[in-house]
């Protein structure tokens, strides 16, 4: 069995910095167009109001595929992005 190559430090710093603000951008992306289509920021599970248990999986679903798709496209090219700048041993 082949052995894994290892990811330097760095390549694992700059990898979860890059996801982590794409997971941001994600976010933001998402209340910016729900706003714009709604009035209102989208709900979450702990606010209180008048939200619709409907709107509020909806909100979640929207913001968590956005989230989880962004963060998965980041840590794809920054590994990418470590091959090719010789980052990993």
């Amino acid at each position: 069995m082949a052995a894994k190559p290892s990811t330097p430090m760095l390549a694992k710093i700059v990898g979860l910095a890059t996801a982590a603000a794409a997971a941001w951008l994600a976010n933001q992306a998402i209340n910016q167009t729900w706003k714009a289509a709604r009035g209102h920021k989208p709900p979450k599970a702990e606010d209180p109001g008048d939200s619709q248990l409907a709107e509020i999986l909806v909100a979640a679903a929207l913001s968590g595929a956005a989230v989880a798709v962004a963060r998965a496209l980041a840590t794809r090219g920054t590994a990418r992005f470590a091959v090719k700048s010789d980052l990993t041993d």
